[in-house]
């Protein structure tokens, strides 16, 4: 085992410590396209001009490759982390948006109708009754757009080993040392599957009206079998 988990010490850094890197660096910039996403898709929801641009606008960034983002930015940033978080916030943004405006407009007219009766503003309403309901789908952009960004990180290595694990990768190749490739993907895979997991968790944290899918679809099934039809 020794093999998969004896980092050079060219690195700079420990299995551990490239684990946090590469957490930072992925991470960071989703946080960081959350916030942005959230006045920007409100912002397109009450002026609806505005979504289709932005959302081309969006779309033709995720289309340029990274390393195309990492030729322009470094003469800025330099061989530096923020040179891979700026492009990896940009591609976030492709999958944010959009879930906030549709977790938006999902909120019924009804409810938008009662907070206003009551006096409620704009901002109070958004942050107190629309962003409360519309959690599930912004979870769901963010899970997409995290899970993305945790294995877009890898490309760092090619500018200055800011890749965090995806700099085993270049390693492994300049010793001949196969194990420390299997070593980064799979460790990247799993870090993956379980910032989803603790997603999963948040989302059923911040919406415990909402059963879990296995739930739902067995009640379902339980009301379909109770009526008439069913019965038949």
């Amino acid at each position: 085992m020794n093999g998969f988990f004896d980092i050079p010490s060219d690195l700079q850094h420990s299995y551990g410590g490239l684990i946090a890197v590469h957490m930072q660096e992925a991470l960071f910039p989703v946080l960081a396209g959350l916030l942005l996403a959230l006045p920007v898709g409100l912002l397109c929801v009450h002026y609806g001009w505005l979504y289709a641009p932005l959302l081309w606008t969006s779309t033709v960034l995720y289309a340029i490759p990274s390393i195309a983002f990492f030729v322009v930015l470094i003469d800025y940033t330099g061989l530096t982390q923020l040179t891979v978080m700026i492009p990896l916030c940009l591609y976030s943004l492709v999958v944010l948006v959009p879930a906030v405006v549709d977790g938006i407009r999902s909120v019924p007219e009804e409810t938008n109708a009662a907070a206003t009766a009551m006096g409620i503003g704009l901002a109070r309403r958004y942050f107190q009754v629309q962003l409360p309901i519309a959690v599930p789908a912004i979870m769901a952009g963010l899970r997409v757009a995290t899970a993305s960004s945790i294995s877009l990180v890898s490309v760092g290595a090619l500018i200055g080993n800011q890749g965090g694990l995806g700099n085993l990768l270049t390693t492994a190749q300049l010793y001949g040392r196969p194990r420390l490739a299997v070593t980064s993907v799979v460790t990247t895979a799993v870090l993956a599957i379980v910032i989803d997991a603790l997603l999963v968790l948040l989302r059923r944290v911040l919406t415990p009206w909402q059963p879990p899918s296995g739930r739902a679809a067995g009640r379902s099934a339980d009301v379909a079998a109770r009526t008439p039809e069913g019965v038949s």
